[in-house]
């Protein structure tokens, strides 16, 4: 049996990388591939995202927007399975549950299953509870030889005592809750992104004081080697490898020299399999556990990409910034049949539909009965109601037949969308004609797709072209106005005779003050003025100038002697939005001389926009 866990940083784009969900998940080729930081909303979770043939998913999404935050966590299990139903594979889990401390709902079928405190938390308050499940960070799984928790670990700066306390809480009732199922006899499983980094080895060029986080040291002391019941999994297998990392610094290319830390981890605790009476010589990792490693086929960086000073940032790495840890494990019986828990993804409202009860489908048909005479009484409620209940019924079916040419219900020729396009006087010419409405305004009105053609098309830069075809209709426009002021619609009818040249109709327009000539027109379409050319010239040479301006101001680093990158501070604080220069190399040892060389300079004021 493997389980893969896999820090996604953002489960769309991953999904976008690989083609479909399936083709990742597939990739792995393991039985139970748990996911952290989905970055996904609930009302998010749709078929393309949770649903791969094979597979049973359980999510757990963020449910609050804490400092205006939304979908910025989420943990995902799938679990490769052949059928969800009736099954005994150990994959599918008999029992699953979205956070760790039983006061979140256990069902995606709306039934209520909320509230129960899990077994060993009851001194903790209910609040309290609430609060580190609301972050999305944590779904269980009961796979009946073991219970597995998918966890995201939070994340804390030094600086930021709200946080620091949180994660200290999140870990207190997580440890209790690991602690009652370990006394119940359960075995356990614990896979995901801790966000902590153990000892020095796990980190590269760990300062003296590293190890004396207080994360770290609660860390360590959950292992067997201080006495606690888990063991780490991959250091248990490779207790000496160096420069084992899972994660890399994002935006300073430390993938390129290896310049990371080991924090997505893989613990089990809790007895072997084996119903020997002498268990003293066993252990869930000694007898069951085959293999632990790290998957470094899935980093961004791979052999011979550019490297960052010589191209490479223009070149967009595909891929998380962390790397996917997996364990084999070996005899692992089948377990009693069982299908899969109500948290399964594929009831999810959105996927699995919303039940209709009878009296829904009976409203909705009583809705539909009643639409056809409002519809008519709506068009006919503005004023000219006598004028059409006295028509034909020819006329009616005329005027009925008009609404599919394209004319909203309401008002046809006085709706909001076609304001700037129609008088709005066209609603008494049309009342007035009905026998004329059917042809008329059928082909006056513009379809939907003209109209969102149109709409599209207004935020464009206008050709010289088009303003010339403006102003030849406009004419045309005053012209049929003053031989027919009574009949308005046609004032903006489609002009279906052959296309004569624009240029010509505004020659013939003596009510404007400019005339326009034929050829000069023409001339000036199909090629730019000089004058165009002298100043697309000037303004090419001036940019070229701020160019090397701006060039020769950058300082160079002093390790390297190459021009610096301009960065602007994004943390919030006193520097905040101010620039800075630094040395454009990726991040590595300092004993590398090809790695980054630690050159900082503030630049001169702050960017604007940020100040």
């Amino acid at each position: 049996m493997k389980i893969v866990t896999y820090n996604v940083n953002g489960l769309r784009p991953r999904i976008s990388q690989y083609g479909s969900l399936l083709k990742l998940l597939d990739s792995f080729d393991a039985d139970i591939v748990c996911f952290q930081e989905t970055k996904l909303r609930r009302q998010e979770l749709t078929a393309d995202l949770v649903m791969a043939e094979g597979y049973e998913s359980f999510f757990s999404c963020t449910r609050t927007s804490e400092r205006g935050r939304v979908g910025y966590s989420g943990v995902a299990t799938f679990c490769r399975v052949k059928s969800a139903f009736s099954s005994v594979e150990v994959a599918l889990p008999v029992a699953a549950e979205e956070g760790f401390s039983g006061v979140l709902e256990k069902s995606q079928l709306g039934r209520g299953d909320v509230g129960v405190i899990a077994h060993g938390l009851e001194e903790f308050g209910r609040d309290e509870l609430i609060k580190v499940d609301s972050e999305g960070r944590c779904v269980v799984t009961d796979h009946g030889h073991f219970v597995l928790f998918n966890l995201y670990g939070p994340r804390a700066v030094s600086d930021d005592a709200e946080r620091i306390e949180f994660k200290l809480n999140f870990y207190k009732i997580l440890q209790k809750r690991w602690e009652s199922l370990l006394n119940q006899g359960r075995r356990i499983l614990v896979v995901g992104d801790l966000n902590i980094a153990p000892t020095s080895l796990d980190r590269c060029e760990a300062g003296p004081d590293f190890e004396n986080n207080e994360f770290r040291r609660w860390f360590r002391s959950l292992l067997v080697d201080n006495g606690g019941p888990f063991f780490d999994v991959f250091r248990a297998k490779h207790p000496d490898r160096r420069e084992a990392y899972t994660c890399w610094p994002q935006n300073s290319g430390a993938e390129e020299f290896n310049y990371g830390s080991r924090i997505d981890h893989i613990l089990c605790a809790g007895s072997c399999l084996h119903q020997e009476q002498d268990r003293q010589a066993h252990s869930l990792i000694t007898c069951h556990v085959k293999e632990c490693d790290i998957l470094t086929q899935y980093k961004r960086w791979k052999p011979g990409n550019t490297l960052r000073w010589k191209g490479g940032p223009r070149i967009k790495l595909e891929g998380s910034d962390h790397a996917p840890v997996y364990i084999s494990l070996l005899e692992i019986p089948s377990i009693p049949q069982h299908s899969t828990p109500s948290l399964s993804a594929r009831y999810i409202p959105m996927i699995y539909g919303i039940q209709q009860t009878l009296a829904s489908t009976l409203m909705r048909r009583q809705v539909a009965k009643q639409i056809k005479p409002d519809e008519v009484s709506g068009l006919v409620s503005n004023g000219d109601v006598t004028t059409l209940e006295s028509s034909s019924e020819t006329e009616k079916r005329l005027f009925d037949r008009s609404n599919f040419s394209g004319v909203p219900p309401d008002n046809p020729c006085t709706s909001s969308s076609q304001e700037d396009e129609f008088p709005r006087s066209c609603s008494k010419s049309f009342i007035c004609r009905p026998t004329t409405l059917g042809s008329d305004c059928a082909r006056t009105i513009p379809d939907i797709g003209t109209k969102k053609k149109a709409k599209k098309n207004q935020g464009s830069q206008l050709t010289l072209n088009s303003f010339f075809q403006k102003r030849s209709i406009n004419s045309n426009v005053v012209e049929k106005g003053t031989d027919n002021p009574n009949n308005q619609v046609n004032d903006v009818e489609p002009n279906n005779e052959p296309n004569e040249p624009l240029v010509e109709d505004d020659q013939n327009d003596t009510s404007r003050p400019c005339e326009l000539n034929s050829s000069a027109s023409t001339q000036d379409l199909d090629e730019p003025s000089s004058c165009n050319l002298e100043k697309n010239n000037v303004a090419l040479l001036e940019w070229q100038r701020i160019q090397q301006m701006m060039q020769s101001s950058i300082p160079l680093c002093k390790g390297h002697r190459e021009p610096s990158v301009a960065r602007v501070v994004k943390k919030q604080g006193p520097n905040f939005g101010r620039r800075f220069y630094c040395c454009v190399r990726a991040e590595g040892p300092s004993s590398n001389p090809e790695a980054n060389c630690g050159y900082f300079k503030w630049a001169a004021s702050k960017s604007r926009g940020k100040r």
